[in-house]
């Protein structure tokens, strides 16, 4: 009912006399009503990836001795792989704005190059539109649904300020390290590493009083009907909810630019290519796998214990911390999931750690909610895995936590 009626809603506003500006913020309006389909359809779509992920690579391995049946193995392994990616774009964008949990690592690359497709859409062709975009950005601790918006927000604005005019639009994206003589001019921000989003344009700048008023809400230099003046307030309240900071710089007659700030998350693992290296095996190290779901459970347990560790696995996280109590020296390296009922893998780790310091534990998340960067390091977590991945993604993240000893 609700995705028929937003599409009769588009049907009526697309026979109606509105601009292309009214008609874009009114289809945006209209993605909150379909969020809570695309998520619940997304989670479900995760847990039936990640027992394809596992048992195509057990194939693989049962194959090895047959090229042709091999290859069609592989041929699964790469089409789910490009699934997966799919899913963590529609979970990325599926998460409601104004949630504490919606903050998560984020690459803040792919909804830039949404939104950039979305002006480029509404805006009109004396306005050219240049794009400096970079896809090897490290993510960003964000809500995507509240920097679309902001990007949207920055770019609607700089399109009304051209005008009709002959201009252009500059958008780009880098990384960048903040020192302490650049934080001591963006009080909100601290030393350390960022991505910089700049929004600059050719229209007609802002005098020294506009700009002094630019983020209070209601303040506006356009005309009746014309807009609301909250675009820029809505942009600072999200910059700041993201713990970032925002630069305004302009001059009347030569346009006007923005710079956004925004740190870079804690380090998930690098996103799952098409081919992966083959997984390094082990030597009889003791992982124990923590998981809900019985299937994903018991196939990386087959998984692993066929790349030679010795491995154990829980589907009750209550049970799998009670093992530890039991003997906490019983296990080289843990993998938990986020989302259990009884206890969530951070609050998990937070006990692993009060039992044995210097266990690796390595969190996998595939909506990783309110996994600050501080939260994880409190919980003394290794590395986040996005869900879904591979045997071999869990087999080389092992690796890169065991000691050389024991990986060796």
């Amino acid at each position: 009912r609700t995705l028929g009626g937003a599409a009769e809603s588009r049907a009526t506003l697309r026979a109606g006399p509105l601009d292309a500006f009214t008609f874009f913020n009114y289809e945006y309006a209209l993605i909150s009503s379909e969020e809570n389909c695309t998520c619940k359809w997304s989670k479900d779509a995760k847990v039936g990836l990640a027992g394809i992920y596992i048992y195509s690579g057990l194939g693989k391995q049962a194959a090895r001795d047959n090229p042709a049946l091999s290859s069609f193995f592989n041929e699964i392994d790469v089409a789910s792989r490009r699934a997966g990616k799919l899913v963590r774009q529609i979970l990325t964008f599926s998460r409601k704005p104004g949630d504490e949990d919606a903050l998560a690592p984020v690459q803040i690359f792919h909804i830039m190059a949404e939104a950039v497709a979305l002006l480029r859409a509404v805006s009109p062709s004396t306005i050219e539109i240049v794009q400096h975009l970079t896809p090897e950005l490290p993510p960003v601790q964000g809500n995507a649904s509240q920097l679309h918006q902001v990007i949207m927000n920055l770019g609607t604005n700089a399109l009304h300020a051209i005008g009709e005019r002959v201009g252009r639009l500059t958008i780009r994206l880098e990384a960048v390290e903040v020192d302490a003589a650049l934080a001591q001019t963006l009080p909100d921000l601290n030393p350390g590493a960022y991505v910089r989003l700049t929004v600059s344009d050719t229209g007609k700048g802002m005098d020294v009083t506009t700009q002094q008023r630019a983020f209070e809400p209601f303040f506006t230099t356009k005309g009746p009907g014309e807009g609301t003046g909250l675009g820029l307030s809505v942009v600072h309240g999200i910059v700041r909810s993201h713990h970032g900071a925002i630069r305004l710089t302009s001059k009347v007659g030569h346009g006007t630019t923005f710079e956004i700030f925004l740190p870079v998350a804690v380090a998930l693992s690098a996103p799952v290519p098409e081919e992966v290296v083959a997984a390094p095996r082990g030597h009889g190290e003791r992982i124990l796998f923590v998981d809900d779901e019985v299937s994903i459970a018991s196939g990386f347990l087959l998984a692993l214990r066929q790349l030679g560790y010795a491995a154990e696995s829980e589907t009750h996280v209550l049970q799998a911390l009670a093992r530890l109590e039991r003997d906490p020296a019983a296990f080289d390296l843990v993998v938990s999931d986020q989302t259990m009922p009884g206890m969530t893998g951070l609050e998990f780790a937070k006990r692993v750690r009060e039992l044995r310091p210097d266990l690796p534990v390595v969190l996998a998340s595939g909506f990783s909610a309110a996994l600050t960067p501080e939260r994880l390091r409190a919980a003394g977590i290794r590395e986040v895995l996005a869900k879904p991945f591979s045997p071999d993604v869990l087999a080389l993240a092992i690796r890169r936590h065991l000691s050389p000893t024991q990986s060796d």
